[in-house]
């Protein structure tokens, strides 16, 4: 069992399903979390409103580089940032608009890319050695055929993916490890609600996925940087 000890991490879109489950699994390993919440419904039923060692920051606009740096600044001394929030959307190429496409980017990619940047300061400011990254992807983003129907997500994501990967190579000098992962479909109730006659048992289990992340995250992963881990379940 991986073990943080107190240490602080953060977890972008900590109140949603994986979110949730990787905050779950955070506190069970001792960490101290300090979460973003964009949509406040995810709140109502959040297990962790009440535990005092889960910070939650609401309304902040991941994308707002003023914003995130502020969070950043404000933080404890950090040891990792996992970065789950962002968005999906699907249409056809000739139905996605630029602002459609735009949305996507700064919802999956600039929001990644702002929340590392601010990390990456607040691990070196903690003065202690190294820290961890973990971001997430999404299979379409390493299998780009698999993202016919949804060409801004699949670029979204696969720019996530090639951010992790050069970030690693960058930061690994001060043994900050950046990882990603890259799962197919999440078994969460809205993704049952959207697909219904869909195999679920198939599907990625958050808990499941949460442990994945929560180790890339832990002091206990001593060696792997830059990967950008598949995790597809049985679809």
């Amino acid at each position: 069992m991986v073990a943080f000890s107190g240490a602080h991490v953060v977890v972008t879109g900590g109140t949603g399903a994986l979110g949730s489950a990787v905050v779950a699994r955070l506190r069970q390993a001792g960490a101290v979390c300090h979460v973003t919440n964009f949509v406040a419904a995810e709140l109502s039923h959040f297990a962790h409103q009440d535990d005092a060692g889960v910070h939650v920051t609401s309304g902040l606009d991941l994308s707002d580089e003023a914003a995130v740096a502020r969070f950043y600044a404000g933080l404890p001394p950090l040891w990792a940032s996992i970065h789950i929030a962002g968005g999906f959307a699907m249409s056809p190429v000739a139905e996605t608009s630029a602002a459609d496409f735009e949305a996507q980017l700064r919802m999956n990619t600039l929001s990644c890319f702002l929340c590392s940047r601010e990390a990456v300061k607040a691990i070196r400011a903690a003065g202690k050695s190294g820290g961890r990254i973990v971001n997430v992807a999404a299979r379409p983003g390493i299998e780009p055929r698999t993202g016919a129907g949804m060409v801004a997500y699949a670029a979204s994501k696969g720019a996530v993916a090639t951010m992790t990967q050069a970030m690693a190579e960058e930061l690994a000098g001060e043994q900050i490890w950046v990882n990603a992962v890259a799962p197919s479909i999440l078994d969460t109730p809205a993704n049952r609600a959207a697909m219904p006659d869909a195999p679920h048992d198939r599907w990625v289990a958050p808990a499941a996925l949460a442990e994945l992340i929560v180790f890339l995250a832990s002091p206990d992963n001593r060696v792997t940087r830059g990967a950008v881990v598949p995790v597809y379940a049985g679809v």
